[in-house]
């Protein structure tokens, strides 16, 4: 692509130059002339040519139309290619995105949506970005899967696999917005577990009737955060060195019993005795139902699809993984 720009521009230089210099033209007659003598469009000369400019003439015709046919099968073949590409590199993506299941959806890639990918990205959770800028696609197109489109429309959030997802983050700025994707996929898939963003407080039940599970306040998390570290900064500031990113930083982890009993037989928290298997300390419990038990006592009876919320140092989660074989 570049030898053929500079293959073209050379043939424009050395074709003002012989005008200028051999013919005796003006900088701009000799523009004219070389202008009219590689493209062939047949023009008159700016005035009659003698023997030496006719002869530099036929040497410009013959030079150009071997450089300006490469040139242009080069522009062709790159910009056929270039599209190739971006069709193989969609198609790749669409592959993808059919074999996943159980997955996550995001939509919108602004900076709660970026939050959630990071997050998701730490814990190994397969996910789909719906996202209609394509500069935000190209930036971010070889780790991340995107769907190009507008969450308005239904095909787009087919095409992210809705119909088959566990969950579905809308990130949006505009709560209509929001509204609009939480009513059309809960249609899709009545099973999805929907978090949905919300600006203002007057959405939030609007948004939860729609038949969002969960509906988070960005704003008034961070204006509540700020005001706990007046009231209470050394509590607020331990809690925020309980990191949940995931890999080798985790202090606190999310455990069913299930993946307990298949290792083990637990009637009990205290059958699990996580501290001394692992030195991990079980901080609460959740039902079945979706009720929560802080600081659980020992005898708490297990259920077959409750939770253990387990707190560690890195080391004790990562042990825990291991003794458990947990994924």
């Amino acid at each position: 692509m570049a030898l053929a720009l500079t293959l073209m521009l050379s043939a424009l230089v050395f074709g003002v130059l012989g005008y200028k210099l051999i013919a005796g033209f003006s900088w701009v007659e000799a523009l004219y002339m070389t202008i009219i003598t590689v493209t062939t469009v047949g023009f008159s000369e700016v005035r009659p040519l003698d023997a030496d400019a006719q002869m530099f003439t036929v040497v410009l015709i013959v030079c150009s139309v071997f450089i300006f046919g490469f040139a242009i099968s080069v522009i062709t073949e790159y910009l056929l290619s270039r599209n190739s590409l971006q069709l193989l590199k969609k198609k790749k993506v669409k592959q993808k995105i059919n074999q996943l299941e159980n997955h996550v959806v995001i939509c919108g890639f602004g900076r709660n949506g970026q939050q959630a990918a990071e997050r998701l990205t730490a814990y190994n959770r397969p996910f789909v970005v719906i996202e209609k800028d394509k500069e935000i696609i190209e930036n971010f197109e070889d780790e991340i899967l995107f769907v190009e489109g507008d969450v308005n429309e239904d095909e787009v959030l087919l095409e992210s696999g809705i119909k088959r997802a566990q969950y579905l983050v809308t990130a949006l700025p505009d709560d209509a917005l929001n509204l609009f994707v939480v009513l059309s996929a809960r249609q899709m898939n009545s099973n999805l577990f929907i978090i949905s963003r919300a600006s203002q407080v007057t959405s939030v039940k609007k948004l939860q009737f729609a038949g969002a599970n969960k509906v988070i306040m960005p704003d008034k998390i961070g204006g509540d955060h700020m005001a706990a570290l007046v009231v209470m900064p050394d509590l607020i500031t331990f809690m925020d060195r309980l990191s949940t990113e995931g890999g080798d930083t985790t202090n606190l982890e999310e455990v069913e019993i299930e993946d307990f009993k298949e290792k083990i037989d637990c009637q009990s928290i205290r059958d699990l005795d996580l501290r001394k298997r692992t030195g991990c300390t079980i901080i609460g419990y959740i039902h079945p139902n979706g009720k929560y038990v802080i600081n659980p006592e020992p005898e708490l009876p297990l259920e077959p699809r409750g939770k253990v919320i387990v707190l560690g140092r890195p080391e004790q989660i990562q042990k825990l993984h291991q003794v458990f074989r947990l994924e």
